[in-house]
């Protein structure tokens, strides 16, 4: 079950589920084309950047271009099919550097799903659905769960990786990481579920109340 945010309605919300559905209408030469071209011109700018691939990877284009095809992908109600977050770390070693770069992103990715939840909370609380009291013991164990969400995320796929030379030859990389939106915010659940047995049973099944478990 994919988590529905309660985003308040706006002129700018209402813009881009529009931009969304009219995404969704196109034919996939149509999306391939869009794609695509956002690829070219972004891979230029990176090149410019000094951005290069390491042996073996795809070339900078091609990694753009299926980044953008997965940013096109919505679901039913018009949420994007994945999470992504990106991230970038500089090392003395190019493997080093990718290490920390992934952990990072791996954080940004946990930090997206945090924001996601609390906003839940809050829709909760002005609906009169949860006392203030219960809401702010939930939200601080949401936001001590940081670390936890991370190092539960299950399978990541890298849609970008690239690094330049810095000063020194060190190395600074940069990475992509998506993940399904469905398994990002199981994991989610996952952890902080566990995090809030231990405040009590009481507030763990309210958690699962309003995540639809």
């Amino acid at each position: 079950m994919l988590l529905i945010l309660p985003f308040a309605y706006s002129q700018d919300m209402e813009q881009v589920l529009k931009e969304r559905k009219e995404i969704s209408k196109m034919t996939r030469s149509e999306l391939d084309a869009r794609a695509s071209k956002s690829a070219r011109k972004e891979a230029r700018k990176y090149e410019k950047e000094g951005w290069q691939v390491a042996p073996g990877q795809l070339p900078l284009e091609k990694q753009l271009d299926r980044t953008y095809r997965m940013q096109f992908e919505f679901d039913e109600n018009m949420y994007p099919k994945y999470m992504m977050s990106e991230a970038m770390s500089i090392g003395e070693t190019y493997d080093a550097a990718k290490i920390q770069a992934m952990e990072l992103a791996k954080l940004n990715l946990a930090g997206q799903m945090q924001s996601q939840v609390i906003a839940l909370i809050d829709n909760e609380v002005s609906n009169g659905q949860l006392p203030q009291e219960e809401a702010a013991s939930v939200t601080r164990t949401v936001v001590a769960s940081k670390n936890m969400i991370a190092q539960k995320l299950g399978r990541v796929i890298t849609v970008i990786e690239c690094y330049r030379v810095k000063a020194g030859k060190n190395k600074e990389v940069r990475v992509q990481i998506a993940c399904s939106s469905d398994m990002a915010m199981q994991s989610a659940k996952t952890a902080i579920r566990e995090e809030l047995a231990k405040e009590g049973e009481q507030l763990s099944s309210q958690l699962d109340a309003m995540l639809g478990l």
